[in-house]
């Protein structure tokens, strides 16, 4: 409990030194960032601390960590000055306060709802056990006890971490400043993150509304347009937000419910549950028949809805998660950490769009038409989106680039010069986005390979609507809205383009197959004939056949891409024409719909190429980020309608919005009795993601706590496969292992060849009755530890005489003995 406090105040403090410079960066929004600040100020100090400690500037501890703190102390004090120098032109920050007190109030109230409701669901089910969470608790361990940067990589001892740690780093961070366990730490900064993406999501539906109820935001009287009257906008509208982005749910809970009621179940004839293709819900229902889902673990199917098969009919796993199942499963992983930044990034580009940052940057032979601090601000931004989560780089940058190029065409107009001024702020934007971030590039390396084609597994339709109807009902809705609103007929063109853009695609897809066969005919032949198929031919009339027999999913994508673009081209126009008109937060609602679609389209056609060898991780990372865009988009989209429509339409949509409502939380509602034990976890409330330990394992605990307070080193343990308990030890402890799990290691290399000889040598060390041979490792790895409990008794047929007779025991314990290299 006190580490839940002390982070609840070291956050706080934090968020409210940053305002000051938010407020500063952010004049164009009516909340001046305040929702944001925590997590700009986050942003901002480990991103000082990092690249001090990667220089040689600062140590891994406490005083590097103060320092990077008066570092950001400072540059928000020089905001705040020079604010106080422009009183003439922007109000004070005292009395934004006092003028917007209950926004304040709420933000506050929020995070510390968000926080609280994150630390209970982590406290019924705090275990780092099982998917990704021992490396993600390595991670953090091993930050902590790394001397300097680039911090070491707990699985594979003299090698630095090769992996995008940006987020690890910040939860290293506060632990240290508040004297928190790694493995406390774990649990409280999935927390964090929920609190901090709660108060993003609703500040940005905030400044959309206040945008669109004509709020004045307090900006320079150089940037400000044509005076328009305007209300304060609704403090509880915008909740909305973090209910669409975090709360709200696939549909898939809600089917288990039919399912297990047996509703649609029939053994002879059509059979609803067999056609929707969702592995159990494809079995019989249970008996007896009931309403609450009794499967093992039932809530991870949803994680799980698209289903895709090659050609000869084998399975081929597919990732789909959305925000409320990464928090509901406990994994600590980028795209979780990066949630409140990528919400900073879409801050940032509706700023952008809004006229906040309107000025002038000099390059040389470049005219940029943003201010410095923003330009600067923006790489900063991006870079730290490529170094968090890397996947989101390119999503981050076609948002703000879009809000450029908006912001543009309401300001000048439509010209061929607009793509050019595109160009221009790309290149140099992604060049200091680099730069600012190169000892990470450095250091980094991945199992990426290019780019594949996906020829014969699109989405179903039905498959589609349940990951995403939540969220697609309310959009089209809103898309419907707009459509007979509207004082213009939305063009055509957006129909055409968007038609156009889906058959290149589809072609380019297949003009990348045949390359691929003309200059690795070795794979493409190998490839050809695992689908089952005689010929490339008969794979194209195959492949062809199941595109078609799933045109539910593309089709709802085309017409998706086909409105928002219609809706969008044509209230650019309007704005081209009425250049004295404010921007409006529609076009920029429609820029994010788009680009969201283009994510989801993307996998239908495209996949990178990685060690999985199929799309899982691709429509994994593009899934998730389209359900932030699209979640705003909806929040959005159901404020406008719920202030606007009327009478018979009124009452109508707010009836189909509960009963949609009443679909998406059935899961949310359901699976956290089922993971939290009906908020009565059998072993008690705690925090601690390594209390287990002590619970199961007694005698591993002992010799984890002494190996936390020992001397830095080395230390060797038994090798194994992934997903398993091995790796224990570096994992629990932030020490250097020789190896940890080989399959993770491959990933952030993109092969084994760093590995090279370990497993073997490792099996060598603990079998050999030779001292020299055991001592020749030991040396090689610079062995200083070497542990010997259960799990290496049962991996290897252990020979322990030769380090009873030439090593010292620094720890026995029931079952564990660790020795220790002089």
């Amino acid at each position: 409990m006190l580490h839940f406090f002390a982070w609840y105040v070291a956050i706080t403090l934090l968020g409210w030194l940053t305002f000051p410079l938010a407020f500063r960066l952010f004049p164009a929004l009516s909340d001046r960032g305040y929702s944001l600040s925590r997590a700009l100020g986050l942003l901002l100090w480990a991103y000082v601390f990092w690249l001090l400690a990667s220089l040689g500037l600062a140590r891994n501890n406490t005083s590097g960590l103060l320092a990077a703190l008066l570092a950001l102390a400072a540059l928000s004090g020089w905001a705040l000055y020079k604010q106080e120098t422009k009183r003439q032109s922007l109000l004070p920050i005292g009395q934004w306060v006092r003028a917007n007190l209950r926004l304040v109030l709420v933000v506050e109230a929020l995070f510390l709802a968000a926080f609280t409701f994150g630390a209970v669901l982590r406290a019924a089910a705090p275990e780092a056990l099982g998917t990704e969470k021992p490396m993600e608790l390595a991670f953090i361990n091993a930050i902590l006890r790394s001397p300097v940067f680039p911090p070491r990589d707990p699985w594979l001892s003299g090698y630095a971490i090769s992996y995008y740690y940006f987020g690890y780093v910040m939860a290293a961070m506060l632990a240290k400043i508040t004297a928190t366990p790694g493995s406390v730490a774990f649990n409280l900064m999935l927390a964090l993150v929920l609190g901090m993406g709660a108060t993003g999501a609703y500040g940005i539906l905030y400044n959309l509304l206040a945008s669109r109820s004509g709020a004045e935001p307090d900006l320079p009287s150089e940037d400000r347009k044509t005076p328009r009257p305007g209300s304060k906008p609704s403090t509880t509208l915008p909740l909305l937000g973090p209910l669409f982005l975090l709360l709200v749910s696939n549909l898939e809970g809600f089917l288990e419910v039919l399912h297990r009621s047996g509703l649609f179940w029939k053994e002879n004839g059509f059979n609803f549950w067999a056609w929707l293709d969702m592995k159990e819900l494809s079995q019989p229902p249970a008996q007896p028949l009931g309403w609450m889902p009794e499967r093992h673990w039932w809530w991870w199917r949803a994680s799980r809805v698209v289903q895709d098969y090659d050609l000869a009919g084998n399975f081929r796993e597919v990732i789909d998660e959305f925000p409320f199942f990464s928090y509901l499963l406990g994994d600590l992983h980028p795209h979780v950490l990066a949630t409140p930044f990528s919400l900073l990034i879409i801050a940032l580009a509706l700023n952008l769009y809004l006229g906040g940052w309107r000025g002038e940057t000099r390059l040389p032979g470049l005219r940029l038409f943003l201010q410095p601090r923003a330009f600067a601000f923006a790489a900063l931004a991006l870079g730290g989106m490529a170094f968090l989560n890397t996947f989101e780089v390119l999503t981050s940058l076609a948002i703000i680039l879009g809000a450029y190029l908006l912001q543009r065409l309401c300001q000048e107009g439509w010209h061929s010069e607009r793509l050019v001024e595109l160009i221009e702020l790309a290149v140099p934007l992604t060049l200091l986005a680099g730069l600012l971030y190169l000892p990470f590039y450095l250091g980094f390396s991945s199992q990426a390979g290019g780019i594949l084609p996906n020829l014969e597994s699109p989405t179903r339709g039905i498959h589609l609507w349940v990951m995403f109807g939540s969220l697609l009902f309310p959009i089209f809705a809103y898309l419907l809205f707009l459509w007979r609103s509207e004082k213009q007929t939305p063009t055509a063109d957006g129909w055409l383009l968007a038609l156009g853009f889906m058959l290149f695609l589809w072609a380019f897809s297949w003009a990348l197959a045949l390359l691929i066969q003309r200059l690795q005919p070795g794979f493409a032949a190998q490839y050809v004939a695992g689908q089952g198929v005689s010929g490339l031919a008969e794979f194209f009339s195959k492949a062809m056949q199941r595109r078609l027999a799933a045109a539910g999913g593309w089709l709802t994508l085309l017409v998706l891409l086909g409105a928002t673009l219609s809706l969008l081209l044509g209230a650019a126009r309007r704005s081209n024409q009425e250049q004295s008109a404010p921007p409006s937060p529609t076009i920029f609602i429609l820029l994010v719909v788009t680009i969201g679609s283009l994510l989801v389209i993307g996998p239908e056609f495209l996949y990178l190429r990685d060690q999985f060898g199929t799309r899982m991780n691709t429509v994994f990372k593009f899934y998730y980020q389209a359900w932030f865009l699209w979640s705003l988009a909806a929040a959005f989209g159901t404020a406008v309608l719920l202030q606007s429509l009327q009478n018979f339409w009124n009452a109508a949509y707010r009836l189909g919005l509960a009963m949609l409502l009443i679909m998406a939380l059935t899961y949310p509602v359901l699976s956290l009795l089922d993971r939290t034990h009906n908020f009565n976890p059998l072993p008690g409330w705690t925090l601690d993601s390594a209390a287990y330990l002590q619970r199961d394992m007694p005698d591993e605990a002992a010799a984890l706590a002494y190996l936390n307070q020992a001397p830095d080193g080395i230390v060797v343990e038994a090798v194994g496969g992934s997903y398993t308990q091995y790796a224990r030890v570096a994992t629990h402890t932030g020490l250097p292992t020789v190896l940890g799990w080989p399959g993770h290691e491959s990933q952030w290399r993109g092969g084994l060849e760093d590995v090279g000889s370990r497993p073997q040598d490792i099996q060598t060390l603990y079998t050999t009755p030779n001292w020299n041979m055991a001592e020749a490792i030991i040396r090689k790895y610079n062995i200083k530890y070497i542990y010997v409990g259960t799990l290496e008794r049962n991996t290897y047929h252990l020979n322990t005489e030769k380090f009873q007779r030439f090593l010292p025991i620094v720890f026995q314990q029931g079952n564990v003995t660790i020795y220790a290299v002089p």
